[in-house]
């Protein structure tokens, strides 16, 4: 058979036959109680923030790191979240207004010691997740001037650490000169140059320079962290000097050749993003690819994937909540994206398996009353060169619930999801393709058909 060129087409066929089941849990009551009963921990005379649990099993208790911490962020974000959910159904299903409210307000009081950061923090190039809560305040009330400040405030600190001749913004200032490191994770910080300059508007100069940033940062890292296949580096360490590349390799990840997971979910979000706020037909492509990559290296008795894709298989490795979310998210957000393109077919295949990963996710994870988690999930790995894993982790509470309001947005969940009436506009068709046809082939794309034999059953050739 001719060889077929890469497209995600090629495979929607076979996910047409049914759509998954959307997890309960995404709209679980306990999500808002979580958060609220977290919040009480507030001080402002020695604010702290959650990261990840303590990692015996039967703990889960949220440990809390100084404000000048990379992951702040996440929980006031979370917060404004469930307010936003509380917008989205207003008679009170999936979040009481009051818990809304106060959601909101708590939200914001997490959020101001994080305006310390604005010009002098040890983030650095994560000021992009610091602002988190902001962004969120930006949807809800554009308007919002205090939110635009503070947004643009830390944009211009990102812009200080671009650097025209590498064509990317720094990410950590380690090693020795003239060494440059950028990590894949940066993708999701360079969003923060796209809102800035629409705060701005294409009069101010900072509009054009901004975009350029962002774009020229998108650039290299399409290039330089991301391998033939699909895969991803974490690290990528350029000569300062020249812009030329030093070294590909990882620091959280398993090895230098390997796949860190959650990696690979940042940069397909990052350049999903990248098309929706350019347009670029190349981000669209890239962001296809990631995504096909991690779908395909997904475990078989479970879609969370491991830590690392390449981690050594004895002793079981641990697995990660948080690449899950991420990427369910990115591909909740490609499937939108696919939609916007005029490819409703390739719109249904992402959302399908952001469904399908949440599913799984909220399976292994999901952390009911009776267990005392203070974390949404458990089985979260923050470190695991550290042996820091097996934990709750709050970046990955943060998109789960993005995930599920996302769904919402979409239509394909309703006000009454938490107890399980799903929005499901499609129609099932039992239909299996069959083998021997070139959806199967095709030898540019090998497909982890694991996901539909154990969702949907019939026949497939899963090699």
């Amino acid at each position: 058979m001719a060889r077929l060129p890469f497209t995600i087409l090629v495979l929607a066929p076979l996910l047409a036959a049914a759509i998954p089941k959307i997890p309960i849990e995404l709209y679980s009551p306990l999500i808002s109680q979580k958060l609220l009963a977290t919040s009480q921990k507030f001080s402002a005379s020695n604010t702290v923030y959650p990261q990840w649990t303590t990692i015996s099993p039967s703990d889960g208790k949220w440990q809390f790191f100084k404000t000048d911490t990379w992951t702040s962020g996440f929980f006031p974000a979370s917060m404004i979240l469930m307010y936003e959910r509380g917008q989205m159904c207003p008679d009170g299903s999936l979040v009481s207004q009051q818990d809304a409210t106060t959601n909101l307000d708590e939200g914001r009081t997490w959020s101001v010691p994080l305006t310390g950061l604005e010009t002098t923090n040890n983030v650095k190039h994560d000021v992009g997740f610091i602002s988190f809560p902001f962004w969120e305040e930006l949807k809800i009330n554009p308007a919002n001037a205090t939110a635009a400040n503070h947004t643009l405030a830390f944009a211009a600190y990102l812009a200080g650490r671009f650097n025209p001749i590498v064509g990317c913004t720094k990410s950590w200032d380690l090693g020795t000169p003239p060494e440059f490191q950028v990590i894949i994770d940066n993708m999701i910080n360079i969003e923060l140059f796209f809102i800035a300059a629409d705060l701005l508007g294409p009069s101010n100069p900072n509009y054009s320079r901004y975009r350029f940033m962002a774009t020229s940062h998108a650039d290299h890292t399409m290039v330089n962290h991301i391998r033939a296949d699909g895969s991803t580096y974490h690290v990528v360490t350029y000569n300062s000097d020249t812009g030329a590349v030093m070294k590909q390799g990882t620091a959280q990840g398993y090895s230098d050749s390997s796949t860190w997971s959650r990696g690979q979910a940042w940069g397909m979000y990052g350049f999903t993003s990248m098309y929706n706020r350019t347009g670029n037909a190349t981000y669209l492509d890239t962001a296809r690819r990631l995504s096909t990559w991690y779908i395909n290296h997904l475990p078989e008795d479970n879609l969370v994937p491991f830590w690392d894709f390449n981690a050594p298989s004895t002793p079981t490795p641990p697995r990660d909540t948080s690449s899950a979310t991420i990427a369910a998210s990115a591909m909740l957000f490609l499937s939108q994206m696919e939609t916007k393109a005029g490819n409703q077919t390739g719109s249904d295949l992402w959302r399908d398996h952001a469904i399908s990963l949440l599913y799984d996710t909220a399976a292994l994870g999901f952390k009911s009353q009776n267990a005392g988690w203070e974390s949404i999930l458990s089985n979260g790995t923050a470190n695991n060169p550290n042996f820091n894993n097996n934990t709750g982790l709050v970046y990955g509470d943060y998109y789960f619930i993005k995930a599920g309001n996302m769904l919402l947005e979409m239509g394909l969940a309703n006000c009454s999801s938490s107890s399980g009436a799903i929005t499901n506009p499609y129609t099932p068709d039992t239909t299996t393709a069959k083998e021997g046809s070139e959806f199967y082939e095709t030898p540019d794309i090998h497909y982890n058909f694991v996901l539909y034999r154990r969702r949907y059953g019939g026949g497939c050739r899963c090699d």
